[in-house]
């Protein structure tokens, strides 16, 4: 264990004084990074909307801002997921199973609505249900969404009626936390606010949207993220307490804060943090704690009683071998397994050459959970997309990923119509569907993969290649180290700078004299 007391390793540790970086940060206010002049893919896809923008370009200029304009294109895509849902809230949903399969159009929103009492007026948590669940299975906010969402709906028509109003009302709800997603990602890093188009314009983020009530925990996890890139520490714990009362998955970023506190000596933000986090979903969760305490566990005593699942390669283990896994067994290994995964981002943390950013570390933890959990239903994506953005904005990473997450969502599908019509098998068989469960894992992987190449070469990674340090990383952005492990404490000299000819490198910016950055070597 080595303690480092190192100069700011934000900057290049062998750049001498008045180099060409030291320059770019005297200079004022940085530009704002534009994808088409860094990015292959987002200057090809620019030729459908007129090329990519040119050297003159004023951005923010006028009312076309690029938080307006990703707004807007959040919303449009969002609606093309409800017009991918129409077979379904015309009559998919109501009559028969097979067919809500085969048009791949799926949602849990009008089932539930009578399957856990909305229809008949029952308070969630307290009341009981008549059918196969007697409480409601998911955290507290999330119930106390779907429990507005139903105050809307009218008492009197058809059941299949009002679950369509049902959907709809959830479904512009969603809409909502589907747009403050996309804008809480385009403020994140101030100088890449473009980068919220990866969110937005997500194929699926259109298809997972409205299956489930996923979003509002997201958006309160985004939010969160934007805070602490902001220093805001406590509003960033009491937003992501909210998020975890809303879904389980967010607290995991407690942990990568954790460790790059640790790194960076900040244990008074990290603590203001996790007290905020504790103490807001404390305030959520506390009265049904208290006053329905049967009600309040279903969620937890659910998730550790629910056996393999869709989605996971749990479930190829088990569908290839005789036996079914033992859900006491799978327990332990999947959470063995993820602690295992842990203790490597931690150990890539305090080894890598330069302390990583908290968006990388947060997309590896959330994958971790994803890869390694029991069940992965197909809305889960939806997690990772914002994560993604701001870990690795490399459009053709993302599309990789995304085409994976595509086949799966189609698989899944298919492969429930495959085992609901009977003898007609139309649809996907089991050997198939394994191939999609593959196609997901390998493209989540290979995301986490290029993200681990870039904490460990960060002269290859997107975000810092203008001698930025971590936008999203609030107190961390520019904060020397306090601790590091291994190679670490001796870093390298990642180039010899010499501003009157020749290229040099800050931290990832490969520039000429003249100050122009170079395109990104893959």
């Amino acid at each position: 264990m080595t303690s480092s007391t190192s100069p700011n390793p934000s900057a290049p540790h062998s750049q001498p004084q008045g180099d060409g970086a030291s320059a770019l940060e005297s200079t004022g206010p940085a530009p704002v990074v534009a994808p088409t002049r860094q990015d292959e893919v987002a200057r090809a896809g620019s030729e459908l909307i007129g090329g990519p923008l040119g050297r003159r370009v004023l951005f923010g200029a006028g009312w076309w801002t690029p938080v307006r304009v990703i707004a807007l294109v959040a919303i449009g895509m969002f609606a093309l997921g409800m017009v991918q849902k129409l077979p379904c809230y015309n009559g998919a949903w109501f009559y028969g199973s097979g067919s809500q399969y085969t048009h791949a159009c799926y949602s849990d929103i009008p089932h539930l609505f009578a399957g856990r009492g909305f229809a008949e007026g029952l308070v969630p948590y307290f009341d009981k249900l008549s059918g196969d669940m007697e409480y409601l299975e998911y955290p507290v906010l999330t119930g106390v969404f779907m429990e507005v969402a139903s105050w809307v709906v009218p008492d009197g028509g058809t059941i299949q009626h009002r679950e369509q109003i049902y959907w709809l009302v959830n479904a512009g709800m969603l809409m909502v936390c589907a747009v403050v997603i996309a804008v809480c990602v385009t403020r994140t890093h101030r100088r890449r606010p473009w980068d919220g188009l990866l969110v937005a314009l997500a194929p699926a983020f259109a298809l997972t949207a409205t299956i489930n009530w996923d979003l509002l925990a997201i958006a309160l996890t985004a939010a969160a993220m934007l805070m602490w890139s902001r220093g805001r520490a406590v509003a960033f714990g009491v937003l992501l307490g909210l998020a975890t009362a809303a879904k389980l998955y967010p607290v995991l970023l407690l942990g990568p804060l954790l460790v790059l506190c640790l790194r960076a000596g900040k244990w008074r933000e990290f603590l203001a943090a996790a007290a905020g986090t504790a103490g807001s979903w404390l305030v959520v969760n506390l009265p049904v704690m208290l006053l329905a305490p049967d009600g309040w566990k279903k969620f937890y005593t659910f998730s550790q009683e629910r056996g393999v699942d869709f989605g996971s390669f749990w479930l190829i283990l088990q569908q290839r071998s005789d036996n079914a896994l033992d859900t006491d067994t799978v327990n332990t290994l999947a959470t063995l397994l993820m602690a295992l995964a842990c203790l490597g981002i931690a150990a890539l943390t305090l080894t890598a050459p330069r302390r990583p950013r908290f968006a990388q570390l947060a997309l590896l933890v959330v994958a971790a959970f994803i890869l390694t959990n029991k069940v992965y239903s197909p809305q889960y994506v939806l997690w990772l997309i914002p994560l993604a953005a701001l870990a690795r904005p490399r459009w053709r990473d993302f599309l990789i990923w995304q085409a994976g997450e595509v086949v799966y969502f189609l698989g899944i599908w298919f492969y429930l119509a495959y085992t609901t019509s009977g003898d007609q098998h139309q649809g996907l068989p089991q050997e198939g569907y394994q191939l999609a469960i593959l196609a997901h894992l390998l493209g989540t992987l290979y995301l986490c993969a290029v993200v681990v190449r870039d904490i460990l070469m960060p002269e290859r990674d997107v975000v810092r290649r203008d001698g930025s340090d971590d936008p999203s990383g609030g107190v961390l952005d520019r904060a020397p180290d306090a601790l590091v492990l291994g190679r670490a404490a001796h870093p390298p000299r990642h180039a010899a700078a010499t501003v009157s000819s020749g290229p040099y490198v800050a931290w990832g910016a490969e520039q000429s004299a003249a100050g122009d950055v170079r395109p990104e070597r893959n």
